[in-house]
């Protein structure tokens, strides 16, 4: 089971998000609801808020805090799409149905910012991503995005970046070409999940913390879940729990593994050498297959996030580690200290395809595979039309096919290791 705790872990977004964190109750009642959500990330709390809008009643339940796992710990970066990329939609659901998951991410995109404007939610939004090459023949996989998403799914928003022009947009010599997309963007995670939890309170989700859901049993009427000292009974339940879900739903369990991956923030920059790493300000993140990612954020520092870990241990001399990669990027930075290291898990499927859908009473989103920002939102919509009784966009995402991990964690995630040891070789070589 996994260990949750009552407060945010010690990560750069925690300290700087303490003014804004509610200490909510835990549950001790027994409640009549619409709907019950369970896990208060992105798509716990965009459902929720969709649901409160349309005039269900919700209660919403998170074992630890509103933000605690991968929704407050993320890089941040607002990237359209899902992490499979569209092949595995084509070609499971069809040109169709694909350009269907690509105007939903789309419209993800601009719903994002609509309700940091909406709601006024304070999390440093800032326009822009870029996407790099750190080898010269990825530099193609740029090109061909470019033109699939022009010719294929109708963007023509992305713009090519050569090598002689990237330094308008980041201060290092390791990467070979680039991919602008002005549509994304990147901004403090964890203060966008507080915001959207306001938002959901003020439209009447009620919202408990540091309560676990233990078990649930389906009713002929619905569903009741049941805590250590309350419980609630529901016509529709939602789990939303990503990597969270633990033993709460075995099946669902079964189809995700949880990976480790880590992040670090450096000491305050003055700000004009902070506009040195970044000039144009946009969220950086390169195509390795062990990727880097990186951004500013709105007090100057640099976050820098990569590594992965598969084994559930996190990995030795991380501090040091990931300031090394950071190095390999900007070397100018070696004199700067590093005030924060932090790591979380993300829930990754096989195929790396999202996991949407619906089993009697029962509904669930989750497998973003470490792409999960603008998916969660498209998540949240998807889940709240078909429980408002439009199921179209659902049914679409319940033909991807995401089977049991083989060997459930332990042997998944042995199988995991030794595929992302041959790729970080090909990245080597």
């Amino acid at each position: 089971m996994f260990q949750t705790s009552p407060h945010h872990i010690a990560s750069y977004y925690a300290a700087s998000s303490l003014e804004l964190q509610v200490q909510r109750p835990a549950l001790r009642e027994r409640l009549d609801v619409d709907v019950a959500v369970v896990g208060a990330g992105y798509t716990g709390l965009y459902t929720a808020l969709r649901l409160a809008q349309a005039g269900k009643s919700v209660a919403l339940l998170v074992a630890s805090r509103v933000g605690w796992g991968a929704s407050g710990r993320n890089g941040g970066q607002v990237i359209l799409g899902f992490s499979c990329d569209m092949p595995p939609f084509a070609a499971a659901l069809g040109d169709e149905g694909a350009q269907t998951v690509w105007r939903l991410t789309c419209e993800a995109a601009q719903e994002i910012r609509q309700r940091i404007a909406q709601h006024q939610i304070d999390c440093d939004y800032s326009p822009g991503h870029l996407w790099t090459a750190v080898l010269k023949r990825r530099v193609q996989i740029l090109l061909d995005w470019q033109e699939e998403a022009a010719q294929t799914w109708g963007y023509e928003g992305l713009r090519f970046i050569s090598k002689e022009d990237l330094p308008a947009h980041v201060a290092s010599e390791r990467y070979q070409g680039g991919l602008l997309d002005p549509s994304g963007g990147h901004l403090h995670p964890l203060r966008y999940a507080l915001g959207l939890a306001r938002a959901a309170e003020a439209a009447g989700v009620r919202i408990f913390e540091n309560t676990r859901a233990e078990r649930y049993v389906e009713h002929p009427d619905g569903i009741e879940l049941q805590c250590a000292h309350g419980g609630v009974r529901a016509a529709q339940l939602v789990l939303a729990c990503g990597a969270m879900v633990d033993k709460l739903d075995t099946r669902l369990r079964s189809r995700i593994l949880p990976v480790g991956t880590y992040m670090i923030a450096t000491a305050p920059l003055a700000p004009e050498r902070a506009r040195a790493l970044l000039p144009s300000g946009c969220a950086v993140s390169d195509n390795q297959f062990v990727l880097d990612y990186f951004r500013l954020s709105g007090d100057h520092r640099l976050l820098f996030g990569g590594k992965c870990s598969y084994t559930g241990r996190t990995p030795a001399n991380l501090t040091e580690g990931m300031r090394q990669d950071m190095l390999k990027v900007f070397a100018q930075l070696v004199d700067v200290p590093i005030d924060y290291t932090w790591g979380g898990h993300i829930d990754i499927t096989m195929a790396r395809t999202p996991d949407f859908g619906r089993s009697g009473p029962v509904y669930w989103a989750q497998g973003y595979s470490g792409h999960g920002v603008v998916p969660t939102c498209v998540a949240g919509r998807v889940l709240a039309e078909a429980i408002l009784g439009d199921d179209s966009h659902l049914q679409l995402f319940a033909r991807l096919r995401n089977p049991p991990f083989p060997g459930g964690e332990t042997l998944g995630g042995l199988f995991q290791v030794l595929g992302m040891s041959y790729y970080r070789l090909r990245d080597y070589f």
